[in-house]
């Protein structure tokens, strides 16, 4: 039985498991992968919590995880671009089954891999940076015009300023003061929310308003804005619909079709992107990789080294001494 990680109920990190689960079937549509490294998310947590339960129903126990890289094994019925021995990645089936040996990808969110990506950089792409392609791409900021991201030192806003200054756009940030060098790395003008008056110095930065804003934060982030705001500022946001409707925002999201997949995977493969995946766990350290997701603590992106599976824990589950 392939060896996984996920949780028992919903709740609190204590919930969390190694589990030797039963293979899955790829079904019509899918195929079923031998997972390389698998990307942790913060929507990783939130869905162990329960706060995705109204629309992402899960049968106990489940799988953590939703993105991941390999190689295909086995195809399910109607699979047409894939075949096994690909390398692959992509957006696991169901919205969860990413940290684990094998997992099921459905063919219309996975994409082969070219020659040059890693698996580590691949497991990087479908979530966090496919949501920073499609936001951008709904945005669309014009070259010249400034971009404004709150939260840029996660995931998302790692690969969002990095598209965003590559196509000329001028990018200002909000992170914490800790990742001021790392945001300012990545092409932006770093505003530090724990260090800076962050509205003064928005004003000072942005005389003229942000022309596009993508708040990542949620919650009130966007009132501590709101004066750089402007009736002609196009916003996406991941804030719920009554803040969204308050400033005229649309909801973040994100489709991770093969197109986008294969776009972001050129990119980094010509060296134009690097989805800064800093920081790689081995398999047996999984609750601790998700932690540092979890506490708000991980500058850009968080992988699974999924091939140290067995060699790291028992068959029982239990990590290894």
């Amino acid at each position: 039985m392939p060896l996984a990680y996920g949780f028992i109920d919903y709740g609190g990190p204590d919930v969390q498991r190694f589990l030797d689960v039963p293979a899955p079937e790829p079904q019509q549509g899918e195929v079923l992968v031998e997972v390389r490294a698998a990307g942790v998310n913060p929507v990783d947590w939130k869905v162990r919590a329960g706060m995705q339960r109204a629309f992402l129903p899960l049968r106990l126990p489940a799988i953590l995880g939703r993105e991941v890289a390999g190689t295909v094994v086995r195809t399910g019925p109607g699979v047409t671009r894939l075949a096994a021995g690909d390398a692959v990645f992509g957006s696991t089936a169901g919205g969860s089954g990413g940290y684990a040996e094998l997992a099921v990808l459905p063919e219309d969110r996975a994409a082969r891999m070219p020659d040059g990506l890693s698996f580590t950089d691949a497991a990087a792409l479908p979530i966090a940076a496919g949501t920073a392609y499609e936001g951008l791409a709904a945005l669309a900021p014009a070259a010249g015009q400034t971009l404004l991201i709150l939260g840029a030192g996660g995931g998302v806003g790692t690969v969002a300023a990095q598209l965003a200054a590559m196509d000329g756009v001028r990018v200002v940030g909000t992170a914490s003061g800790a990742k001021r060098a790392f945001v300012e790395s990545l092409g932006a003008t770093a505003v530090a929310y724990d260090r800076d008056d962050v509205a003064g110095r928005l004003r000072d930065l942005l005389p003229e308003g942000a022309g596009t804003v993508l708040d990542l934060v949620g919650g009130d982030a966007l009132h501590g804005v709101a004066e750089v705001l402007t009736a002609g500022t196009r916003v996406l946001t991941v804030a719920g619909e009554e803040t969204a409707a308050r400033f005229g925002a649309r909801p973040l999201s994100r489709v991770g079709g093969p197109q986008t997949l294969s776009a972001l995977a050129g990119l980094v493969v010509a060296g134009k992107l690097d989805p800064r995946a800093g920081r790689m766990f081995p398999f047996a350290a999984a609750a601790d990789a998700l932690a540092l997701v979890e506490d708000g603590h991980a500058t850009g992106k968080v992988v699974l080294d999924v091939t140290t599976a067995r060699t790291a824990v028992r068959p029982s589950g239990t990590p290894a001494p």
